[in-house]
């Protein structure tokens, strides 16, 4: 699995790890090596896009690409499967954001580009 093709993926709903086949470690996105144990044998391993937020930030004072969204947040979200990814939060108040709060996965579509988001469970 490369890069383009995961967000292929999650451009279509679909959130995809890659499992090592060494020591069936889980990296998301893909790597190239293991971060486990640094082999390089990957299978596609799709995950459920459950998770909570373990950290997050507002964004108050943003590049200059996306400063018409601001404030929004970003969060590392820590999946079902036990691997996190960082994602924008949509659809959830500012106010309301929280560690441990439920989240699910949403593609974020503009234009050409996917990005990882994360709304209401």
């Amino acid at each position: 699995m490369t890069l383009k093709s995961f967000f292929e993926g999650a451009r279509d709903g679909r959130l995809t790890a890659v499992r090592c086949t060494a020591c069936g470690g889980l990296a998301i996105p893909p790597k190239e090596f293991c971060p486990a144990c640094g082999k390089r044998g990957w299978q596609a391993a799709p995950l459920s896009g459950s998770g909570t937020i373990a950290s997050y930030t507002v964004i108050r004072v943003a590049p200059r690409k996306f400063a018409p969204e601001a404030p929004y947040a970003l969060a590392q979200v820590r999946l079902a499967e036990g691997v996190s990814i960082l994602g924008r939060i949509v659809d959830v108040p500012l106010d309301r954001l929280a560690i441990g709060l439920a989240v699910k996965f949403h593609p974020l579509v503009r234009g050409d580009q996917t990005g990882i988001a994360f709304g209401p469970a």
